[in-house]
């Protein structure tokens, strides 16, 4: 029998070993990413007063994307940045969340970064 390693558990493994190094400040906070099966989500976090400032997902009732997941992830990107800039919030710290970047992560960044976010 073939033992399939568990993804999840090794997301976290890297999740936490970035969150080690990565913190949110008031001044430049993080900006998180989530990816589902079939949606991703994305906040903007300020962890010294433990608080999310802004948030965006595919998710919402009035989000509307034609196309592939990469196309909505890229909208999502967009849409966080935008409430971003309408709250005074310009650079973030970029957190992955523990994936790979690339596809949807990589697209989320890149529509962030279209918005107006610098990291």
């Amino acid at each position: 029998m073939i033992n399939r390693p568990d993804t999840r558990s090794q997301r976290l493994k890297r999740h936490k070993r970035v969150r080690a190094k990565i913190s949110g400040t008031p001044e430049r906070p993080r900006l998180n990413v989530f990816r589902s099966e079939t949606n991703i989500y994305a906040q903007i976090i300020d962890d010294v007063n433990g608080v999310t400032l802004v948030s965006a997902s595919s998710l919402e009732k009035d989000f509307s994307c034609d196309g592939t997941k990469s196309d909505a992830a890229k909208q999502v990107g967009v849409n966080v940045a935008q409430r971003a800039k309408a709250k005074g919030i310009d650079t973030v710290v970029f957190d992955r969340g523990g994936y790979v970047y690339h596809g949807r992560v990589k697209a989320l960044a890149e529509g962030a970064r279209e918005g107006g976010l610098q990291f």
